[in-house]
């Protein structure tokens, strides 16, 4: 039974969401917002390597294979592991608002196991913006897009300033990020995640 919390509805004066008119096209690869990043970057040797393409609308798939340094129990992916799937793919849907946010809420509910070797497929989509709050969905389904349901979630994403990346964040990193002459790159970084 799904028990979606208040903080997670949108109010009554929630607008749809829209597509930044300069947000990757349909079927395009996001990438890495930070190569350090857990959930896509390729600096993480045991990281997720999630690998998201824009949808249509805000929306986006990504997917990922569960491997053995993701095990919670014997064979089977970690729970943190799979709500940090979700988290990563909700929270790459900011790029297709153009808009840098972090993670308010989540909540998660697992379905069903996630075996070491599977693929997780995950959907994920922005359902509502109210000011500086974003409201999202994700789902994600062991083995394709219309595999057997496995994780679930709803979030709520809350729109920053970089300032909050550069107040709070290790300054080295943040130092590294903000030289890259990749303007691309250097504003991807500060994208997802308190």
């Amino acid at each position: 039974m799904r028990g979606t919390s208040t903080a997670l509805r949108p109010p009554a004066d929630a607008t749809v969401p829209v597509r930044h008119p300069e947000a990757p096209a349909p079927g395009e690869l996001l990438g890495a917002h930070y190569g350090q990043c857990f959930g896509c970057g390729e600096g993480q040797p045991h990281g997720l390597h999630l690998e998201s393409r824009a949808g249509e609308g805000v929306s986006l798939t990504a997917e990922f294979t569960v491997r053995s340094a993701h095990q919670g129990a014997p064979g089977l992916a970690h729970g943190g592991v799979l709500a940090s799937a979700l988290d990563e793919s909700l929270g790459s849907l900011t790029w297709l608002l153009r808009t840098i946010a972090v993670t308010g809420r989540l909540e998660t509910d697992f379905v069903r196991p996630v075996p070491v070797g599977a693929v997780l497929h995950l959907q994920a989509e922005v359902t509502a913006v109210a000011g500086r709050k974003i409201y999202a969905t994700a789902k994600g389904r062991i083995g394709g897009p219309d595999g057997p349901l496995a994780v679930r979630a709803d979030a709520l994403f809350i729109e920053v300033k970089v300032d909050h990346f550069i107040d709070h964040g290790r300054q080295e990193e943040i130092r590294a990020a903000m030289d890259d002459p990749d303007q691309a790159r250097r504003a991807r970084a500060f994208e997802v995640n308190p």
